[in-house]
């Protein structure tokens, strides 16, 4: 049936340009910073203005994408953008009922950040997995890292560590301490909840061990750690 075709045709011409047009925009923003995003769009209607300066990685204390790490995704530097056994964990914890446990690593979180709206349907996702891959292929390590420390809110309408350090300590990202590190690590699953200017009982508690788990992992931006890091990875899988 002609008809037929021509819808199959129209939707194969549809997804090609998609993938060609995600691919020359995820390659672009490998080479330069996002003026805006979506979840920024949608932040801008609450408070105004917002809180934003972005600066390369290099002007950002090491101990922050250190604290992050550790935080949120401790094996960032060598996974392939998907925590497979962290999201199997989840996943049976939710069946079991309660709150809904994630298991987002740094470059999930920076697809959505960057690329995508917040929330939790299954087409959003699928696109996330999307941007995730593209993501890995086409950017370093560290470029995720700056992306995503340069977006990522850090309080009400504050985003991006040179923001946040300087509403929270009134410093510049690239003096933070490893403490301040730590403190603007433990409130990142909830930058509107917790407040970095004055932290309670529990993110002061998560700050420590965030410390802690700093201090278990190592520098992992230093090629060798992250090998050795690579190589207990690799005894883990054979055990």
């Amino acid at each position: 049936m002609p008809w037929l075709k021509t819808i199959f045709r129209s939707i194969a011409v549809a997804a090609f340009w998609t993938i060609i047009v995600s691919v020359l925009w995820v390659a672009l923003l490998g080479a330069i910073d996002p003026p805006v995003t979506w979840h920024m769009a949608d932040r801008s209607q609450h408070h105004s203005p917002l809180r934003r300066t972005s600066v390369p990685l290099k002007a950002i204390a090491r101990n922050l994408p250190l604290a992050v790490i550790a935080s949120e995704d401790q094996r960032f530097m060598v996974h392939n953008g998907f925590a497979w056994e962290a999201m199997r964990e989840a996943m049976e914890k939710n069946r079991k009922g309660g709150r809904v446990k994630g298991a987002s690593t740094i470059t999930q979180q920076t697809a959505k950040n960057v690329f995508l709206w917040h929330g939790r349907n299954y087409f959003r996702k699928a696109l996330e997995a999307w941007f995730t891959v593209l993501i890995e292929i086409l950017w370093t390590k560290e470029r995720i890292l700056e992306v995503y420390l340069n977006t990522a809110e850090m309080g009400r309408g504050v985003f991006g560590a040179e923001a946040a350090a300087q509403h929270c300590f009134n410093r510049s990202a690239t003096k933070l301490t490893a403490a301040q590190c730590a403190l603007l690590a433990a409130t990142l699953p909830d930058p509107i909840r917790y407040n970095c200017r004055k932290p309670g009982p529990y993110i002061q508690q998560r700050q420590h061990w965030v410390l802690r788990q700093m201090r278990n992992i190592g520098d992992v931006l230093d090629p060798e750690v992250r090998e050795r890091q690579r190589e207990r990875m690799e005894e883990e899988k054979r055990r």
